[in-house]
């Protein structure tokens, strides 16, 4: 006679402790490539947040000016900037409604190199120049988007993001109660000491960085160049790209070369006209038929409002408000200043603070908790059974190789290295 308890044992520890074991070891070997990521990222990111502040703090000789009786021509401050550095082109020019503030003129130098220059508007004073991409918060954003190292950097900033989200996954599936673990015990400060301390600072901090975290990690993707670059084909393709007149496209050019281009000044005083709030930033016309492009570089996305603007005549050729971008154009960018910590003002900025530091924390706390807890000379990986997806997996699995191609692409090269070289070494097994 059989034991009709058997199968149910069976399938018991199939979807219990088995599965457990195996969540625990996918969870394990993502937080080897992520956690190091997670912590820069949330150090870069985190002091990124702060970037007025910082700049106002490092550039102050340079961004504040005595006010004085009368301007000098945003012509003649172009022209002192020609002077100073060369202009082989002229980029844009930025002013703002502080009348102690200097006006910032973006340009590419003498030998071509994308820069920026603070003038004193009153007396045409050159303050200060520097290529862009020598700033310090630019060197900042660049090391937390692509390590310095251009297109091949951020893929590997790309793959932490994707596996970041895995790892938070299978992490929230660890951290949730079962067993005697109860949901007092979750939502208890971490206590004792040893390695059972920095285990509960790791399963506190990362419930709560799954909720501040994971957001910030979806609303970066846009930037991304494989995630983002799907999205914009997308949007392309569906017709729900966003309708700036930024980078060109249907944009009208000026009625009629004769005359004369009217002042930069005349330009800024037609966006005031129009609702456009400080600061604004305008960009030259290119060549005869050009017109100038100006636009409110506030940090509020509604506020951001774009004019082309005819150079003979200042007449308005052609607005551009926020709200005319399709949903999903204004959904990417109004996530994108959610990530940057402008969308809902001391709060937002308060919250990705916090997030920022629970990274930090969330990767100290596994490192050392993992260090404490492997065997000497060994990797530690947690013991778990060689298990097949079942078919409620599958479509999972499926589905996260379709929202997140490069980690897809990497874990079928992960697969095929564990299955031709690391099984063969005894790399990164269980017990």
């Amino acid at each position: 006679m059989t034991d009709s308890t058997a199968p149910a044992a069976a399938r018991s520890s199939t979807t219990g402790g088995a599965f457990y074991r195996l969540i625990w070891k996918w969870h394990f070997l993502a937080s080897l490539y992520v956690l190091p990521f997670l912590a820069m990222l949330s150090l870069t990111g985190g002091i990124y947040l702060y970037k007025p502040q910082i700049e106002a703090w490092l550039y102050a000789d340079r961004m504040s000016v005595t006010v004085q009786d009368a301007r000098m021509s945003y012509e003649a401050q172009v022209a002192a900037v020609e002077d100073a550095a060369g202009v082989t082109r002229l980029r844009g020019v930025t002013v703002y409604g502080d009348p102690a503030r200097s006006t910032l003129i973006e340009f590419n130098d003498a030998e071509n190199v994308r820069s920026l220059a603070w003038v004193d508007p009153y007396t045409a004073e050159v303050l200060a120049t520097v290529p862009r991409d020598e700033t310090a918060m630019r060197l900042l954003r660049k090391f937390h988007g692509e390590l310095l190292l251009g297109d091949f950097g951020t893929k590997f900033v790309e793959l932490a993001a994707h596996w970041a989200i895995v790892m938070f996954v299978t992490g929230i599936y660890l951290w949730w109660p079962r067993g005697q673990r109860t949901w007092g015990q979750v939502f208890r400060l971490p206590g004792g000491s040893g390695r059972s301390f920095w285990r509960e600072t790791h399963l506190f901090t990362g419930f709560l960085a799954t909720i501040l975290i994971v957001p910030i990690i979806v609303t970066g993707l846009p930037w991304t160049d494989v995630w983002g670059g799907g999205l914009s084909y997308v949007q392309e393709q569906t017709g729900t790209k966003s309708k700036s007149l930024r980078f060109g496209g249907d944009v009208p050019g000026s009625t009629t070369s004769e005359g004369f281009p009217v002042a930069y000044a005349e330009v800024f005083e037609v966006a005031r006209s129009e609702g456009l709030v400080y600061p604004l930033e305008m960009r030259p016309a290119k060549g005869a038929g050009g017109a100038y492009w100006v636009r409110s570089a506030s940090k509020n996305r509604f506020e951001q409002t774009e004019l082309i603007v005819d150079q003979y005549s200042g007449a308005v050729l052609k607005r551009h408000d926020f709200e005319k971008n399709p949903a999903l154009a204004q959904g990417v960018s109004l996530g994108i200043s959610f990530h940057q910590g402008e969308l809902y003002g001391w709060l937002n900025l308060a919250q990705n603070t916090l997030a920022a530091a629970l990274g930090v924390v969330l990767s100290v706390s596994g490192f050392v908790a993992w260090w404490m807890r492997r065997p000497a000379g060994s990797l530690g990986v947690p013991a778990a059974p060689d298990a097949a997806l079942g078919t409620g997996m599958i479509p999972l699995v499926i589905a996260l190789m379709i929202l997140l191609p490069l980690m897809g692409l990497s874990l079928i090269v992960a697969l095929a290295l564990d299955w031709l070289i690391f099984r063969r070494l005894g790399w990164f097994q269980s017990a």
